[in-house]
């Protein structure tokens, strides 16, 4: 039986600011699309104080700006590439174009073949993500994505050097240093500077978040990201420490960032929520950290580890890490997650920065029906079909029959006019 010790806002209070969010970006969206640039330039200004000549950063200035960078932090990031590259790499690798023939003569197939064009968003703010250039471009490019174009906003009026030197170690083909909606509707339909893409990949916030989904259909999407999400799940072998450490170190994200605890102990629970507090007295990035908490953090206790089980695949988060007794049996297990992060010795920011592994990731409950980006959602598996003649009419007969049972009456001519013709053979 669950025990809820702690629980967090309700759904109703989380729709209500989605509704606002949803009304600014349909302007703004609507707004580029009837006035082009000089909308883009107007947002930018009155979001980020941003005006510049050009929007996109020419070769000269990246260079410039790449030279910069300290050469431990190019190590860094190549450091990080390197690692996500090779994951991505082995995903492309366990992907196959497939052919068979099924009836004699009726030759089937699928290609794997990738998205001629993508526009990935890099968010900026409090929180610069030069690791997501690493998630969106170089994952883009090792699908084999043509163009890849990379957008992220000043802060402060300020070039994120580290940022633009990742999305040029990455391989991105044209880098705007442009944010939020803006940044998002110039990538997905175009002005008269900014040609559009066929896809748009990224996390950001809620206006950033918001834009992908309006947008969706018009462009791919890699998913829908909302706010970070962290789940630890937790037996009597993990400490406080750790639990609280791990919550607080995602839910500084943003304000509105869940963040969860399920044990089989409420002795840890307990110890957790103190712990948590004790932290956040001394965490630099408290002043967010503690809202996302005090306003999204559950604690659940249960009586089994495969009630925990059940309840973290109900709750379907984003990161979910596993601190217990026997980490594998929620691998093999569990269903509904964007990432696993097994034991104690890994954690939800290797995830994020360097391991390999992307952190592009489901949240709202997404993990139910998808996983996180990879190499794949750059890739379109599309169908093909060869027909030798007799096959064609032997086929045939079967189509017609078919089609004349739904009164397609069209279809089964289709059909029929092959049997004529190739059934003599």
């Amino acid at each position: 039986m669950m025990k809820v010790i702690k629980a967090g806002k309700s759904q109703e209070e989380v729709v209500a600011n989605d509704s606002k969010v949803s009304q600014i970006v349909a302007g703004a969206l609507k707004d580029v699309e009837t006035r082009g640039d000089q909308a883009v330039r107007e947002l930018s200004e009155k979001f980020d104080k941003w005006n510049p000549e050009s929007f996109r950063l020419s070769e000269t200035q990246i260079k410039e700006i790449v030279d910069q960078v300290p050469a431990s932090v190019i190590e860094d990031i190549q450091f990080a590439q390197k690692n996500i590259k090779a994951f991505a790499q082995a995903q492309l690798d366990s992907l196959h174009d497939v052919e068979v023939e099924n009836i004699p003569g009726v030759i089937l197939g699928h290609k794997n073949i990738a998205v001629n064009s993508v526009g990935c968003y890099i968010p900026g703010g409090r929180y610069p993500m030069v690791a997501s250039a690493h998630m969106s471009v170089l994952t883009a490019k090792v699908a084999g994505v043509k163009r890849v174009i990379a957008c992220t906003p000043p802060i402060n009026g300020e070039i994120p050097t580290a940022t633009i030197a990742a999305m040029y170690l990455a391989g991105a083909d044209e880098i705007y240093l442009l944010g939020g909606i803006q940044a998002m509707a110039a990538m997905a339909i175009g002005t008269e500077t900014i040609e559009s893409v066929d896809m748009i990949v990224g996390p950001g916030n809620a206006f950033v978040a918001e834009s992908k989904r309006q947008l969706y259909g018009r462009v791919g999407i890699d998913l829908f990201a909302g706010p970070t999400e962290t789940l630890v799940v937790a037996d009597h072998t993990a400490d406080a420490e750790m639990i609280a450490t791990d919550l607080l170190g995602q839910g500084e994200h943003g304000p509105t960032s869940p963040g969860a605890l399920i044990t089989t102990s409420e002795k840890l629970a307990y110890e957790t929520i103190e712990e948590i507090k004790r932290q956040l007295e001394t965490l630099s990035t408290a002043d967010v950290a503690s809202v996302s908490w005090e306003d999204y953090g559950q604690v659940l206790v249960v009586d089994s580890i495969e009630e925990a089980r059940i309840e973290a695949d109900r709750l379907a988060f984003e990161h979910v890490e596993i601190l217990t007794e026997n980490p594998d049996y929620f691998l093999e297990n569990m269903t509904n997650y964007g990432c696993l992060f097994l034991g104690p010795e890994t954690n939800v920011a290797y995830g994020d920065k360097v391991i390999g592994t992307n952190h592009t990731l489901p949240t709202k409950g997404a993990a139910r029906y998808t996983g996180g980006l990879w190499v794949g959602k750059f890739i379109k598996t599309v169908t093909y079909q060869k027909v030798k003649p007799e096959a064609s009419a032997y086929i045939g007969e079967y189509a017609a029959r078919l089609c004349q049972l739904e009164n397609f009456e069209g279809h089964a001519k289709q059909a029929l006019l092959r049997v004529e013709r190739y059934g003599n053979n």
